[in-house]
């Protein structure tokens, strides 16, 4: 099955209202360029270095979503352009991307990634670090930031009925965060879950090895 299909097969199965992130770390631009040419706006990558390699050969028009862990000392090579990080994890990272925003004179969209997972290897805020740091930009601590949403990731189990309470999990926390501000994006769900995230709330999807195909790490 080649890209256009897979990419036509996802997008039939989001609702309206649910956005896609195609996530094309460790694709070619060449194939971020196939998937852009079929209507797709919005990518993710997961690596700053790469990003940085493949922003200046692909369309400007291009939204890009960092999903990755992102390292401080790397803010300042995206915050020009990138249109959301979502993988905001540390106050740390918040301020550096707030005072990097500053420096171009906007603001960076941000999603709180919340820990939802039993893994220890996954990183995020726990919930009620997530409201602080939520409250704490209201107040205008984060002046180049607006917090736009929440992001987190399931356990990787089998195990469907952990990876919809964990789910669940992060809609009861955006639920909470609503009240007080209303928020645009839950990003939860990948290749493997998206149907599951929908279900649970999801109206942002991660979608990458199910549109591009799996990648030969090998070559």
């Amino acid at each position: 099955m080649d890209i256009k299909e897979n990419y036509n097969i996802i997008k039939e199965q989001l609702p309206d209202g649910v956005q896609l992130v195609a996530v094309s770390k460790t694709h070619p631009v060449s194939a971020i360029q196939e998937v852009y040419d079929l209507g797709q706006k919005v990518f993710g990558e997961n690596k700053v270095q790469e990003l940085m390699e493949k922003y200046p050969l692909l369309p400007k028009d291009i939204q890009w979503h960092l999903i990755g862990h992102l390292q401080t000392n790397k803010v300042k090579y995206i915050a020009e352009f990138i249109d959301t990080i979502q993988s905001v994890d540390s106050e740390k990272v918040l301020l550096e991307i707030s005072k990097e925003a500053g420096k171009h004179n906007r603001k960076i969209k941000v999603l709180l990634q919340v820990k939802i997972a039993a893994e220890d290897s996954k990183f995020g805020f726990e919930p009620l670090e997530a409201k602080e740091m939520f409250q704490r930009s209201m107040s205008g601590e984060f002046p180049g930031v607006e917090i736009t949403g929440l992001m987190g990731m399931a356990t990787f189990t089998e195990d469907k009925e952990q990876v919809k309470r964990e789910f669940l999990t992060l809609k009861k926390v955006f639920d909470e965060l609503n009240q007080l501000k209303k928020l645009d994006t839950l990003s939860m769900g990948m290749s493997d879950d998206f149907p599951v995230a929908i279900e649970c709330g999801a109206n942002s999807v991660r979608v990458g090895s199910a549109i591009f195909g799996r990648r030969d790490y090998s070559k």
